[in-house]
């Protein structure tokens, strides 16, 4: 029989199955994505914890949609099928901010959306709105096996939402589904006491992390037992006939959600009850360095050839886990939490020396990061509170960084004999990079590039404080100290400013003093992105009801084609204009500001 070498992959077929002498799997998890076996793909990370605690997983990846077949191949699954709808919500994942199909997917082989090669007889390799169509095909394979649903997806779609495809407000998908369960946040937590509950054959009900669906009749029995505090949201039917109460209800969700609460979120949809039941505790840096060492081979499934995102991540660590920035058009508040919890210098070391021996690595450290990798190390000086907004309308006082921790962790992985560059590639806080200057300067000096990739969003104040995002004082700091770091350091660094255009509240003239002010600040506008309106943010429930997330006055709001086209007109005039200036540059210009070190 064929051995199982450590570090290979979960297996994708029966075959694989039974080279591991398994007969039957207990879990079943369900995925949009390409079998990528790296702890940035959620599947993989939840699959490795079941794995870590004696279950046995199979992954089913991308499966065929127009019939069950796909869900048949292991067989009836012990426990439970777990879905997910991959990496990202398969809409945002199928169709641009405006609606357009896209033709490129990161997370499928060879970036190909289809399958096959002529496109006219093609299926997307992912369904739109995935989650529930596989949990409708994981019920006609076996009618009496559990369903969980599970990811950014079913997450952020666990109450009413937007879905800006349809154009319309949609029930909850745990509803929609009839799931048996929605776990919400990152999971871990909340799938190991599923498995051990199915396991023992106990009941799912009141599961920190999950959601749970209720028949009228069901849900009055429920509240007759429960002691527990509880908050009803807004119903359907109160959103279809009132403007602000969806506003409300993501304002409340996302109030509970920040502040950690116990009560029970509760919402009516059309014909069930959804129960949201408290967030369990965040994974501590001990559970955090266990999960991420788990044996991943860090290499898409041999059945998944040349996936781009793998590529793009493959020598990448995180570092950190959660986002306290609360940004209105994000939903990684909603999805990871607004605590901080970081690694631990030596696991982040281990795994750096791990990433170094293997096969294809080049010498580059990809990334060291997360949602945003200058929170790495962040303490709360009071240890909590409810709010969790630590960085608007400024940096909370309580909030502590640790930039000697930060920069003791870069050296100990540049001082690794294969490595020879360590780059941070993802987001970073413009106000806490100018409060660390050291870390700063390092970044510029080692860490970077060439290019360093800023997010600004916008300059405007009305439309920054509606975006959640820092002053625009704040950019002017930033990039003062930055290029002050780089003639010191005699570095040519280029800022590359990222846009978000058309978000709520955002009228053209607001678009056109945008483009002033970055010409004044002499950044080149590169890229930009029309707002998405995606499920679980608060910008999306500004541009649903138009108002004031703030007040609750009305706003403006770019809907149309039209409106939205107008405001990405005057920035395109504004990328042609650079690309016309970089290309008419003298060479001999060029050298010398680089001779000279200018940013």
């Amino acid at each position: 029989m064929k051995t199982v070498e450590p570090f290979s992959p979960l297996p994708v077929s029966k075959k694989e199955c039974l080279a591991r002498n398994w007969q039957e799997v207990d879990i079943i998890l369900v995925t949009g994505d390409a079998y990528v076996d790296h702890p940035s793909f959620g599947i993989a990370l939840i699959g490795r914890l079941l794995e870590s605690r004696g279950y046995r997983v199979a992954i089913l990846a991308q499966p065929r949609y127009d019939s069950n077949i796909d869900f048949k191949q292991f067989g009836r699954p012990r426990l439970f099928f777990g879905i997910s709808g991959g990496n990202l919500d398969s809409i945002v994942a199928n169709y641009t901010g405006n609606g357009k199909v896209r033709e490129k997917d990161s997370y499928s082989p060879d970036g190909n959306p289809y399958r096959g090669n002529k496109r006219e007889k093609l299926q997307r390799r992912r369904p739109d709105r995935a989650s529930l169509i596989y949990t409708n095909l994981a019920r006609s394979a076996y009618k009496d096996v559990p369903v969980i649903l599970g990811g950014v997806e079913a997450s952020l779609r666990r109450f009413v939402h937007y879905d800006y495809k349809q154009g319309k407000l949609r029930g909850s998908f745990l509803s929609d589904a009839k799931a048996d369960l929605l776990v919400y946040g990152m999971g871990e937590r909340a799938v190991l006491q599923i498995a051990k509950r199915l396991r023992q054959n106990k009941s799912l009900s009141g599961i920190p992390g999950t959601c749970q669906r209720f028949s009228d009749r069901e849900f009055t029995d429920f509240q007759n037992t429960t002691q527990q505090a509880s908050l009803l949201l807004p119903s359907w039917e109160d959103i279809a006939k009132t403007g602000d109460s969806f506003l409300l209800a993501e304002q409340e969700v996302d109030k509970q959600a920040r502040s950690f609460s116990d009560t029970l979120l509760i919402q009516k949809q059309k014909s069930a009850w959804i129960v949201q039941y408290p967030q369990p505790p965040v994974l501590n840096t001990e559970e955090m360095d266990a999960l991420y060492e788990l044996p991943f081979s860090r290499m898409e499934h041999p059945a998944f050839a040349n996936v781009p995102a793998a590529r793009m991540i493959q020598h990448s660590l995180t570092s950190v886990r959660g986002c306290c920035g609360n940004c209105s058009f994000c939903a990684i508040t909603r999805h990871q939490g607004p605590a901080i919890t970081s690694r631990s210098s030596d696991s982040l070391v281990r795994e750096a020396q791990l990433v170094s021996e293997m096969k294809n690595f080049s010498g580059s450290i990809s990334d060291l990061g997360g949602p945003t990798a200058n929170l790495f190390g962040v303490t709360c000086k009071i240890g909590s509170c409810k709010r969790h907004d630590c960085l608007f309308p400024k940096v909370c006082h309580n909030l502590q960084t640790d930039e000697g921790k930060v920069l003791s962790v870069f050296n100990k992985i540049i001082s690794i004999p294969k490595i020879r560059h360590l780059f941070i590639s993802s987001g970073l806080r413009m106000e806490l990079l100018s409060r660390t200057p050291k870390l700063y300067k390092e970044i510029i000096r080692r860490h970077t590039p060439g290019a360093l990739k800023i997010a600004p969003e916008h300059t405007a104040p009305e439309v920054l404080r509606l975006m959640h995002k820092e002053s625009h004082e704040e950019l002017v700091k930033f990039l003062r100290l930055g290029r002050k770091f780089a003639r010191e350091l005699q570095k040519s660094i280029q800022f590359t400013p990222y846009i978000i255009s058309s978000h709520p509240g955002c009228r053209e003239e607001h678009t056109k003093s945008l483009v002033n002010s970055l010409t004044t600040l002499n950044l080149e506008l590169r890229q930009f992105q029309d707002f998405t309106p995606t499920p679980g943010t608060l910008a999306t429930a500004m541009y649903v009801t138009g108002l004031d997330r703030d007040n609750g006055q009305p706003i403006y709001v770019a809907r149309n084609q039209s409106q939205r086209m107008r405001q990405r007109r005057i920035l395109e005039q504004q990328l042609q204009q650079n690309k016309g200036h970089r290309h008419s540059r003298p060479r001999h210009t060029r050298k010398k500001n680089k001779k000279k070190g200018r940013p």
